[in-house]
């Protein structure tokens, strides 16, 4: 297995993963479990521990928050197999820490890792199976998942109770701050106020006491000593604080019920699957939650900032996760899929080019037939195009001609008309030659031809083979035509007042009940 695991942040992954350990473990196989965080690492301990008491299964940890001493008796414990779940975090990927029989590998906040750390755990053992879990992938990774490379699962609903989080875009305001912040302390709710630089984190906290009197503020960074960072999250935890000023520390996994407000300063500098993961860290009950992503005032932004906040504006319903991962593949770019850059751009050849390349590169790989139907160069004279007055957005135009090109057989042609006739009403002339267009070249190219010319009556195929028997089926079924040794068809066919399109569609047809068998037709 190597299976990626996209679902919303709280919609149960965790629950995935841990049912998945289990199934593991009472096969008598090892379980790694490689998480970004070492708060996030104690965390799932501590429910891995509570979950598994019952049962025969040996759970550790391995993070900063262990001695030297302890990691190393952890880790000769798990040479020996004494140890059937180990949870930590890249202090898996030292050299020390060898499993004695690994059987699943599960990477939580996958976006969080380099290309090559997870490579290494793979290298682990050939067989070893592959649970991959993130709310936002990073483009690389959804593009092999998109491609079949890898397998993808996508969790759909929502937990009960939820509610869509509320999001602001705009200027850092202190008022605005203090507000927010005093309105969530008066419901008995908590706050995050994420500021995502070490050097002046102090000094925004004392800035915040300034602003708002009386709040109950520490500080979280991932510089600080483990036991004081440790002592600050329970603190949180147990409600002893109402404000966490904090760092990008609190992006993985956290799951605080009672923090419903989050704030971000300079939002305009984080990307776009980080700022989603972190806006996860609140909605987690059955309040309504606010969350304010900042940018300075009179900050120029760059377009992708721009892209990124209005994305985080856009998705704020249930489940977003993959349409902003999709988001994030449109904006950078699917990266090298054979390498180790985690985006970039496929502009040097088209998105459509490769992404079919790929699919060809995976089916060799995978020793499976390669789909090769040619779609035909096809003349006619004929308007075919999507108006704008019918389907007013670009980006919903050139995602339908994407989606009219790629259809690869007449079902889903019709599917495309069937949502286009849903969503924008009934399909106008000019759309549905684009349709029978796009039909002709399918059926030219299950006859073999690369062009189609129509004009006059005179249909012409080219670059077709027929041998004698099929030339001689043509005769017999009455079509009156003329076979060039260039491998060029003309066909002559009654010209008719219908829209020359039709007339095609027509012809072929004959031609291809005349040359094939029912079950070969499209």
């Amino acid at each position: 297995m190597d299976r990626l695991i996209c679902g919303d942040v709280g919609y149960g992954k965790t629950e995935v993963a841990l049912r998945a350990a289990f199934k593991a473990a009472s096969q008598g196989k090892q379980v790694m479990m490689l998480v970004p965080t070492t708060i996030l690492a104690l965390q799932h301990f501590n429910i891995f521990k509570e979950r598994f008491a019952p049962y025969p299964v040996n759970v550790e940890m391995i993070s900063r928050f262990r001695s030297q001493s302890e990691s190393r008796h952890i880790a000769a414990a798990f040479h020996k197999g004494e140890i059937d779940v180990l949870i930590g975090t890249h202090r898996l990927l030292s050299t020390d820490v060898a499993p004695h029989d690994l059987g699943l590998v599960i990477v939580d906040e996958e976006q969080r890792f380099g290309v090559s750390q997870k490579e290494m755990l793979r290298q682990l053992r050939l067989q070893v199976d592959v649970l991959s879990l993130s709310a936002t992938p990073i483009p690389r990774t959804l593009q092999m998942s998109l491609s079949g490379i890898r397998d993808i699962s996508i969790m759909e609903t929502p937990p009960a109770g939820r509610y869509p989080i509320r999001t602001y875009v705009g200027e850092y305001d202190d008022e605005a701050v203090s507000q927010a912040v005093t309105r969530e302390i008066e419901r008995g709710g908590q706050v995050f106020f994420l500021h995502n630089r070490v050097e002046s984190i102090r000094e925004k906290a004392e800035e915040l006491r300034g602003l708002i009197p009386g709040v109950r503020l520490l500080v979280a960074h991932g510089q600080m000593p483990e036991k004081e960072l440790e002592t600050v999250m329970i603190s949180f935890l147990e409600r002893e604080v109402d404000l966490l000023v904090c760092t990008s520390i609190i992006e993985s996994g956290l799951d605080i019920p009672t923090a419903n407000t989050l704030i971000v300063d300079r939002a305009d500098l984080l990307g776009l699957s980080q700022l989603y993961q972190i806006r996860g860290r609140i909605g987690r009950s059955d309040k309504v939650a606010h969350a304010y992503l900042f940018y300075p005032p009179y900050a120029e932004l760059t377009r992708e900032a721009m892209a990124r906040l209005s994305t985080l504006s856009d998705y704020t319903e249930l489940g977003s996760g993959f349409r902003i991962a999709m988001r994030d593949l449109e904006i950078r770019g699917a990266g090298n899929l054979l390498g180790d850059e985690q985006s970039g751009h496929v502009a040097a050849v088209g998105f459509e080019m490769y992404c079919d390349l790929l699919r060809k590169a995976v089916a060799e790989l995978q020793d499976q037939p390669v789909e090769e139907l040619k779609a035909a160069r096809l003349e006619v004279n004929v308007d075919a195009y999507i108006p704008a007055d019918y389907v007013p957005f670009e980006a919903a135009r050139i995602d339908v001609h994407h989606r009219i090109a790629g259809a690869r057989d007449g079902e889903r042609l019709e599917l495309v008309a069937a949502e286009l006739r849903d969503r924008f009403g009934p399909v106008p002339d000019v759309v549905e030659n684009l349709l029978r267009m796009q039909e002709i070249r399918l059926k030219a190219g299950v006859l073999g031809a690369a062009s189609v010319t129509f004009r006059k009556g005179r249909l012409e195929l080219g670059d077709i083979r027929l041998d004698g028997v099929q030339r001689q089926a043509l005769e017999e079924a009455g079509h009156k035509f003329v076979y060039h040794p260039l491998r060029r068809l003309l066909v002559l066919w009654p010209p008719e007042s219908e829209n020359g399109l039709s007339v095609i569609k027509r012809a072929l047809d004959a031609i291809i009940d005349s040359l094939f068998t029912p079950t070969a037709k499209l």
